[in-house]
C-alpha cells in the first residue's frame, strides 16, 4: 500500500465567476478531498493564484495534477513539495476573557507565538497567529482550556523557495 503524504498545488487561473467551483467540482466528482483552499488575485491582472492542500499517494496527487491542467479555465498547474515551499496561514482565535488575569495570560501566550492581539472587550480577547499549521494548531491546543469562541482559519498559501 502506497504512503499517503499531504501536498500543496498552486494553479494559476483566469480571474472570474465559476473557475473556483469548476475546480471544486473536478475534486468532487474524482472524489479527492481538499484540506484547505484559497484564492486571490496575482501580480497579473486576470490572473488568480489557488493554493490546495490535498493529500493521497502518488497516483491520486498524479491524477489531481493531470485532471487540474484539463480545466479549461486553468493556465497552468504546480505541485509543491511542503519542504521546499514557504508555506503560511492566518489565524484569528476569539477566547472567553472576563477576568484581567486571563487576558494578561493569553497575551503573554500571544507574544510567545509572536501573535497580535486584534480586538479586546470586557468578555473577550481576539488574536491574530499566522505561520505554518502546526504553529497554529499549538497556539489553539493551548488556549483550548480557556473556551475558545471563534476559530477562524484563512487555510494555507504557498509559494516555491528561492
Amino acid at each position: 500500500m502506497e504512503k499517503m503524504r499531504t501536498h500543496i498545488f498552486t494553479a494559476l487561473v483566469e480571474h472570474e465567476p465559476g473557475v473556483l467551483q469548476r475546480v471544486a467540482s473536478m475534486f468532487t466528482r474524482r472524489r479527492f478531498n481538499i484540506e484547505s483552499i484559497t484564492v486571490g488575485p496575482t501580480e497579473k491582472i486576470g490572473i488568480a493564484r489557488m493554493t490546495i492542500l490535498t493529500s493521497g499517494d502518488d497516483k491520486i496527487l498524479e491524477q489531481i495534477e493531470k485532471q487540474m491542467n484539463k480545466l479549461v479555465n486553468v493556465i497552468k498547474v504546480t505541485d509543491l513539495s511542503v519542504n521546499d515551499s514557504v508555506c503560511r496561514e492566518l489565524c484569528i482565535v476569539k477566547i472567553n476573557a472576563p477576568k484581567e488575569s486571563q487576558k494578561s495570560q493569553i497575551m503573554q501566550y500571544s507574544n510567545a507565538f509572536r501573535g497580535r492581539i486584534v480586538d479586546v472587550n470586557s468578555e473577550t480577547i481576539s488574536i491574530e497567529i499566522t505561520g505554518d499549521s502546526k504553529k497554529i494548531d499549538a497556539f489553539i491546543d493551548l488556549v483550548r482550556e480557556m473556551r475558545i469562541k471563534i476559530v477562524a482559519r484563512t487555510g494555507i498559501t504557498a509559494m516555491p523557495r528561492g
